[in-house]
C-alpha cells in the first residue's frame, strides 16, 4: 500500500507539472506588464485547459504512441464518425484519464482490503485502459449497422435520380440532400463522395474510399458493382436496381435466419426459469403428500 501512495503520488507531481508547466511564464509577464492581467474570464478558462477536452487533451500527452498505432486508431475512429483532429487526442487522453479514475473510484469507496488490494488496482488500470477501446469498438459496429440498414434506401433513391435524367455525380448529390434527416450516417459519407469528387479526385477512388472509411461489406460490394458498371458501359440505373433487390431479399433472409434461431434460443430460458417453476408446481404437492404419508408409516 505504501508503494503504491508513493507511485500515485509521483504520478499526481507529474500531472501538475504537466499542467501548469505554463504557469511561470505566464507569471512572469504577468509581473512586467500589469495590465495583461486584464483579460476576459472566458478566454483565460478555455487558455488554461479547465474543460473536460482540454483536461483530457493533458492526459493525452502522457502516453506514448507510435505512427502506426496512431493510424490504426485514426481509422477506426473516422469509422465511428469521429474526423475530428482533436478526437485521437481525446481518445488517447481518455486512456490515461479513465484509469486514474477507476482507481481513485477504487481508494474512496475503500473496496480493496490489504490481503488483495494491489490486484485491485491493476484490474481499475487493465479496465480503465481497455474500456475506450472497447466504446470505441461498440461504436463502429453500431455505425455500421446503421449503414447497413439504410443502404437499400438510398439506391432506390439513386436508381429514381437516374432514371429522371441525372447523372450519378448528379444523383449522390440529391440523394444526400434528401436523407440528411431520414439517413444521417450514410448521408455524411456520400457527402464526403460529392467533396473528394469536387477536389478533382476520380469517381471510382472516391467510391473506393468510401468502401475502405466505413468496412461495410454491403457497401464494398456496391463500390465493386459501380466500378465494373462504369468500366463495361452497362446500365447503371439496372444495375442499382438489381443490387437494391438483391440487398432487400439478403435483409429477409437474415430476419428469417435470426427467427429460427429463436426456437434453439428459447431453450436456455426454458431450461434455467420456467422448468424448475412448472416442477415445483407439479410435483411439490405430490412430494408434500408422499411425506406427510412417510411420516404416517414410520410412526
Amino acid at each position: 500500500m505504501l508503494a503504491f501512495c508513493l507511485i500515485f503520488a509521483a504520478l499526481a507531481g507529474a500531472g501538475l507539472l504537466l499542467f501548469n508547466r505554463g504557469a511561470m511564464p505566464k507569471r512572469l509577464s504577468t509581473a512586467i506588464n500589469p495590465n495583461a492581467r486584464e483579460t476576459n474570464l472566458l478566454t483565460s478558462i478555455q487558455q488554461s485547459g479547465l474543460s473536460v477536452s482540454g483536461m483530457v487533451k493533458q492526459f493525452e500527452r502522457v502516453l506514448p504512441r507510435s505512427e502506426k498505432e496512431t493510424s490504426v486508431v485514426q481509422t477506426r475512429l473516422i469509422r465511428a464518425g469521429y474526423r475530428k483532429d482533436t478526437a485521437i487526442k481525446i481518445f488517447y487522453g481518455t486512456k490515461v484519464f479513465v484509469p486514474l479514475s477507476l482507481v481513485v473510484l477504487v481508494i474512496v469507496t475503500r473496496i480493496a482490503s490489504a490481503e488483495n488490494g494491489f490486484m485491485f488496482y491493476i484490474c481499475a488500470l487493465g479496465l480503465g485502459f481497455l474500456a475506450p477501446d472497447f466504446w470505441l469498438g461498440h461504436m463502429i459496429k453500431k455505425r455500421q449497422a446503421r449503414l447497413r440498414r439504410s443502404l437499400p434506401d438510398v439506391l432506390d433513391l439513386l436508381v429514381v435520380c437516374i432514371e429522371a435524367g441525372l447523372s450519378l455525380d448528379q444523383a449522390t448529390i440529391r440523394t444526400t440532400q434528401e436523407l440528411s434527416h431520414a439517413h444521417p450516417a450514410i448521408s455524411d459519407e456520400l457527402g464526403i463522395v460529392v467533396l473528394e469528387q469536387r477536389a478533382g479526385r476520380p469517381r471510382t477512388e472516391a467510391w473506393k474510399h468510401l468502401a475502405e472509411r466505413t468496412d461495410v461489406d454491403n457497401l464494398r460490394n456496391l463500390v465493386t458493382v459501380l466500378v465494373q458498371s462504369e468500366q463495361f458501359g452497362t446500365s447503371i440505373a439496372k444495375t442499382l436496381r438489381m443490387h437494391s433487390d438483391t440487398l432487400r431479399t439478403q435483409r429477409i433472409q437474415k430476419v428469417e435466419e435470426m427467427a429460427a434461431k429463436t426456437t434453439v434460443k428459447l431453450i436456455f430460458p426454458l431450461v434455467l426459469f420456467i422448468f424448475p417453476s412448472l416442477f415445483v408446481v407439479v410435483l411439490g404437492p405430490a412430494f408434500i403428500m408422499m411425506s406427510e404419508s412417510f411420516k404416517t408409516f414410520f410412526k
